[in-house]
């Protein structure tokens, strides 16, 4: 038994930095300042994994409610080791300050066993000026 907790320990020590390898997204916060009725931020999903997953981007409030923002691309594939790209443009709605989160989601395949859905979400906020 008493090999067993030491596997056990071990074991978990290995896997550990693998765990917590997981999905990424830079920058995880940032500041702007826009003269439009939007703000802009670029972020760049990353996929540490060697194969390929699905992901999705989402903005959200401070309580977590969806925001009407543009996002180009929404969702994607993304390969093994790799990362890209995303604009996300995000409306004032007639407030001089805002603040968003910027999730990035990936979405297990169909087929997959593991049906596991991992978010990582950045905070930022947007200040208007006139």
């Amino acid at each position: 038994m008493r090999t067993i907790a030491i596997l056990a320990a071990g074991l978990t020590a290995v896997l550990s930095p693998i765990a917590a390898t997981g999905q990424s997204m830079t920058p995880m916060r940032g500041e702007v300042r826009s003269f439009a009725d939007a703000f802009a931020v670029r972020v760049f999903p990353g996929n540490p994994y060697n194969q390929r997953i699905r992901v999705e981007v989402h903005v959200y409030d401070q309580d977590f409610q969806p925001v009407d923002a543009k996002i180009t691309p929404s969702a994607f594939l993304l390969a093994g080791q790799a990362s890209r790209p995303v604009l996300v443009v995000v409306p004032f709605d007639g407030a001089n300050e805002r603040k968003v989160r910027i999730c990035t989601e990936s979405i297990p395949f169909p087929s997959e066993q593991t049906q596991i859905r991992a978010q990582i979400c950045g905070k930022f906020f947007g200040h208007r000026r006139f």
